[in-house]
């Protein structure tokens, strides 16, 4: 008996290309909404972008397009006239109005002066000024030398690292005692801990003031850097989280090495935790390079000291008429952190989902 082949009937076929159909549906739709999402939420960025890059007539001019452009002039005999857009028989042409009328005015064509000047019969209020871009990159530099950015940024280098490294080190031992030991408590201790994530600011500001106060370390940067040298709630909840996906054979196999739980921590946690690190470092510096309030109450009467957040601030303040500068001061802020960022990314975000060596 020959053996029959099997064939698929038209109507699977169909369901199969319709089933595929929807997918490619699917996923376009998903792509397309999250670019959306994405170009609404860029939108703030970009128009700070672009501002940064005007003049101070462009930002002062209501008229003015999204753009940089300047409004064209034209010299003619001896004398500038403004460009303006004027429509013709021949389509929009770019001429420059030398003599202003009610009801006529005369223009003179750049493209072609010898020609002399040219009535045309309309309110020459009606055109649109013809305009060209403008780039004002001089903004940049201008912000750069009036607000001393570069000790501000070692100012604010200074005080995101140095608690960075206080911040990932206490929180590492910290997690990692949660993590891996027990003692008498424990629970009770880390919803205590967990709790102090809600804690509002606020709560603690009279009392953490009036102490460092009391013991004169105001207008220092003590009071900054020393707390952040005790651990903190939301870092050692997110290590020990990835401490607890690191397999416990691996200490075993450590301890039968010799190695003590220091010398384990170290040498055996701490590599496979480089994720979770690397989140919590970009985390915490993060939070040190935005942050305001605290380096305003404490650092007050010490201006060269300041971080790069408040010296913005004050920066802000005596250039207020001074939009176009005030935004390239804040592209240049925000330079650093975003780079740091797009070199970082794969880490961080493997860190972020608190991913680990499967069990």
């Amino acid at each position: 008996m020959a053996a029959t082949s099997y064939q698929p009937s038209a109507r699977f076929l169909f369901w199969d290309v319709t089933l595929q159909q929807r997918k490619i549906l699917l996923r376009g739709t998903i792509t397309l909404v999250t670019l959306l999402l994405l170009a609404i939420y860029l939108m703030p960025l970009g128009y700070g972008a672009v501002t940064s890059l005007k003049s101070k007539q462009q930002v002062a001019d209501p008229t003015a397009p999204i753009l940089p452009a300047e409004a064209a002039r034209y010299e003619y005999e001896g004398r500038e006239y403004d460009v303006y857009q004027v429509p013709t028989e021949d389509g929009i042409q770019q001429w420059a109005l030398v003599n202003k009328g009610r009801e006529s005015s005369e223009f003179v064509d750049p493209a072609n002066p010898e020609a002399g000047l040219v009535e045309w019969q309309g309110r020459w209020r009606t055109l649109e000024p013809a305009r060209s871009l403008d780039f004002q990159w001089n903004n940049y530099p201008r912000a750069w030398e009036t607000i001393d950015f570069l000790r501000l940024m070692l100012n604010t280098l200074m005080y995101a690292l140095t608690t960075m490294v206080g911040a990932v080190v206490s929180s590492a031992f910290v997690a990692y005692g949660f993590a891996r030991f027990r003692f008498p408590g424990k629970g009770l201790l880390f919803m205590v801990l967990m709790g102090t994530i809600i804690l509002p600011p606020a709560v603690t500001l009279v009392p953490t003031y009036a102490f460092f106060t009391y013991i004169g370390w105001t207008g220092t940067w003590l009071p900054l850097i020393v707390p952040q040298f005790f651990a903190n709630a939301y870092n050692v909840f997110l290590l020990r989280q990835y401490f607890l996906t690191i397999p416990n054979e691996m200490e075993e196999a450590a301890a039968i090495d010799g190695a003590g739980p220091l010398r384990t921590f170290i040498s055996v946690i701490l590599p496979q935790a480089v994720p979770a690190l690397t989140a919590v470092s970009l985390f915490h510096f993060f939070f040190a390079w935005n942050d305001f309030f605290g380096p305003l109450i404490y650092l007050a009467g010490n201006p060269d000291w300041y971080p790069i957040s408040v010296g913005l601030t004050f920066f802000n303040g005596l250039y207020s008429s001074e939009p176009q500068l005030i935004l390239a001061a804040a592209i240049i802020t925000l330079l650093p952190p975003l780079v740091i960022f797009f070199l970082a990314q794969r880490v961080f975000m493997q860190g972020v989902v608190v991913t680990g060596v499967d069990k």
